[in-house]
């Protein structure tokens, strides 16, 4: 019997086959709670508006998502990055089953990594504009809007959240497939 191998119900397992069916798991689970993280900063940015009355009846205020291009691209970018998890997973669960396969897994590091900039550079430039509406900058007086758009700003903030958590797991992401590469 091979050095690090067992025996189970008469068939020999290899401990590295099980640690790359390991990380295939761990690999399809992380993508699902990315996609969810992408999905629901989408639609918490996407969803976000809020309306503020002035003195005159017939004069409101509104603050909406689709105002700034900043908040445009966030949705967009953390909608595509979702759709590619999602679809992704096939992929995922092809590793799951066959551990060998190489190739698909040098597929999966470089569009992983592909969405991991594009997950990071929504989020970054929505993260800006969230700064911008909490402190404002006295330079350009630009003046900071979260006193008034109260639940907006909360919404847009939360929506950062599922964005980097999925960034992060992107990362992770990255290091498995690249570890299960080089066992191969």
């Amino acid at each position: 019997m091979m050095k690090g191998s067992t025996i189970e119900g008469g068939v020999v397992i290899s401990r590295r086959k099980g640690l790359a069916r390991g990380l295939s798991i761990m690999d399809f689970i992380l993508r699902i709670i990315a996609a969810v993280g992408t999905l629901a900063a989408a639609i918490a940015m996407g969803t976000t508006d809020e309306t503020l009355p002035f003195a005159a009846q017939f004069i409101r205020f509104r603050a909406e998502f689709d105002d700034l291009p900043s908040f445009v691209f966030f949705v967009v970018a953390n909608s595509l990055v979702c759709g590619y998890l999602v679809l992704s997973l096939i992929l995922s669960l092809l590793h799951i089953v066959k551990s060998s396969a190489v190739k698909s897994k040098l597929l999966l590091v470089v569009l992983d990594t592909i969405m991991l900039g594009l997950a990071t550079a929504s989020a970054s430039a929505a993260a800006a504009i969230v700064y911008i509406a909490h402190y404002g900058n006295p330079k350009p007086n630009w003046f900071a809007i979260c006193q008034q758009y109260n639940s907006f700003c909360e919404r847009i903030s939360a929506s950062l959240i599922g964005s980097y958590l999925a960034a992060a797991i992107l990362v992770i992401l990255i290091i498995f497939s690249a570890v299960a590469i080089s066992r191969n």
